[in-house]
């Protein structure tokens, strides 16, 4: 996972307090997101039992995990960006150091702001003709438009992330040695083993508290 910098490493500026207090919304609906996760795999032991046991499967079991699915991914897109959790390709990246790697980081930012802006708006018309026209799942005919519109909100949301990352990354090129503020800093090599380490020390340790 990846090291994000805490709230008490942060300058106490205005960038710092929007990200944080952003950062707490994202955290909220990456919960969500969780719950639903939760949610998923109690309704797929439901169906198992139902079909198994009483030979009754739950009607529009499949309707349900289409809907509930959009949700468990798109209100996490902002956490995981955050986090810099995403899956990205970093062997230019690290060549570079200090300004040159912000100004690369702030340009990749930019392609995503872009491509970002372009799927809100095609996901903004999926969701509004789905809407007039009332569409319904195959079986249990239940409406299809929330999680389209989970879809749409999902990529706003992390567009307000792409903004202020933004405007963190202008920060970082005009004074790079400066802390990074709202933007995603990925772990090296020796933070991410170090990690790992303590993870596994705890594990061990753990049982042995008990």
């Amino acid at each position: 996972m990846a090291l994000a910098p805490t709230s008490g490493d942060l300058p106490d500026s205005g960038l710092a307090r929007i990200d944080r207090v952003y950062h707490r919304f994202e955290s909220f609906l990456n919960a969500f997101s969780a719950a639903f996760i939760f949610a998923l795999m109690f309704l797929a032991v439901a169906e198992v039992l139902m079909r198994k046991i009483f030979n009754s499967p739950i009607h529009g079991q499949a309707d349900f995990v289409e809907i509930m699915v959009p949700t468990i991914g798109f209100f996490g897109l902002a956490y995981c960006h955050r986090l810099a959790g995403h899956v990205r390709m970093e062997i230019v990246l690290n060549m570079l150091k200090g300004r040159a790697y912000w100004i690369a980081e702030f340009f990749g930012n930019i392609s995503t702001i872009l491509l970002c802006a372009a799927m809100i708006y095609g996901t903004w018309g999926y969701f509004l003709r789905a809407y007039q026209l009332g569409d319904t799942s195959m079986d249990a005919e239940l409406p299809i438009w929330p999680p389209k519109l989970i879809i749409f909100l999902g990529f706003c949301i992390l567009f307000v992330r792409l903004i202020i990352a933004f405007f963190g990354y202008i920060r970082l090129i005009a004074h790079p040695e400066a802390t990074p503020v709202g933007v995603p800093v990925s772990p090296t090599v020796e933070e991410q083993a170090e990690a790992e380490a303590r993870a596994a020390r705890e594990a061990i340790d753990e049982p042995e508290g008990r």
